[in-house]
């Protein structure tokens, strides 16, 4: 009953930080999993299918760019971890959280840098975290299509941030980021 989390969404401008906690059965192992950054996003898609399909227990929470906003984004991925952990309708015996930090948990946990690659439950909370993020960057883009989310899911690419000075922040721009903050003239150039 060991449990994996980690987020999705840190470095993005706008839109959610998504987390996912996983356990997986060890009766069922999973080919592929590893860090969703070095997987493609079709291979992410059919793992995450799998993920879903295969694991004991799984949940996927998140925190908006409102609260993002109001917490700052560490406090808000930790945030997200914690409610996916805790989203899980059984308490894990360990969680292992990627990276250097842990969420508030009422249960035994590790942080573990570069977990994403060296667990595969923390592997399958990033792929699981990732899908999510990303499909819900789909869906925004339907609402705000001049931003081009699908194609860039909110990372300051020189492509975002031309389309951001030329049409002003939206509701899901991270207001704190510095980006976004010089755009609605928080900050000076």
């Amino acid at each position: 009953m060991i449990c994996g989390t980690d987020e999705a969404g840190r470095g993005p401008i706008a839109g959610p930080v998504v987390a996912a906690a996983v356990i997986l059965d060890p009766n069922q192992p999973i080919a592929g999993i590893n860090d969703s950054k070095k997987l493609s996003e079709k291979k992410r898609q059919a793992l995450s299918e799998e993920i879903k399909a295969k694991a004991l227990y799984w949940a996927i929470a998140q925190c908006d760019a409102e609260e993002i906003d109001q917490i700052n984004i560490l406090k808000a991925s930790l945030l997200a971890m914690k409610r996916a952990v805790e989203a899980l309708p059984v308490a894990p015996e360990k969680v292992l959280v990627d990276g250097n930090h842990l969420p508030q948990l009422k249960v035994p946990a590790e942080a573990v840098i570069g977990g994403d690659a060296l667990h595969a439950c923390i592997g399958a909370a990033s792929i699981l975290a990732k899908v999510e993020r990303d499909r819900q960057m789909l869906e925004w883009h339907e609402l705000y299509p001049h931003y081009d989310f699908a194609k860039h899911k909110a990372y300051p690419t020189k492509a975002h941030l031309a389309l951001l000075e030329e049409h002003g922040a939206c509701p899901i721009h991270r207001r704190s980021f510095r980006p976004v903050m010089r755009v609605l003239g928080h900050i000076p150039e």
